[in-house]
């Protein structure tokens, strides 16, 4: 009876502990970047998570834009974006690090990647 207590107990500390070495990406984030023709946008990224599982949207001057597909493991974070252009659905993926109140995500689109620093808000 006692190692059947031991072992639900050692099963439940393991799946708690799993769940809290999951980065806290909870909350908006905003980056600043670069354009070609050399203006600076601000993105803001909101994320939520469910535990492994990441929902959220990305705005911008553009519009906001829900995110897909969306995973976080450990400190690793992932997601997609699509939009229509012209007809046709433009995949946008992401994947990054959390690190305290930094978040370096590499974007990958069909022109090519591109990474982002952004920060945690603090508003």
């Amino acid at each position: 009876m006692k190692l059947h207590l031991f072992l639900i107990f050692a099963v439940l500390m393991s799946l708690f502990s799993t769940a809290a070495l999951a980065a806290d990406v909870n909350g908006k984030w905003t980056a600043e970047m670069k354009t070609p023709d050399g203006e600076t946008r601000t993105s803001t990224y909101t994320f939520k998570t469910d535990g492994d599982k990441l929902t959220g949207t990305i705005g911008s001057p553009m519009g906001d834009r829900e995110i897909s597909e969306g995973k976080v493991d450990g400190d690793n974070i992932s997601f997609v974006v699509n939009f229509e252009r012209d007809g046709n659905t433009i995949k946008i993926n992401y994947a990054g690090k959390v690190a305290g109140d930094e978040l370096k995500l590499k974007m990958t689109t069909p022109r090519g990647e591109r990474e982002i620093t952004a920060k945690r808000a603090t508003t």
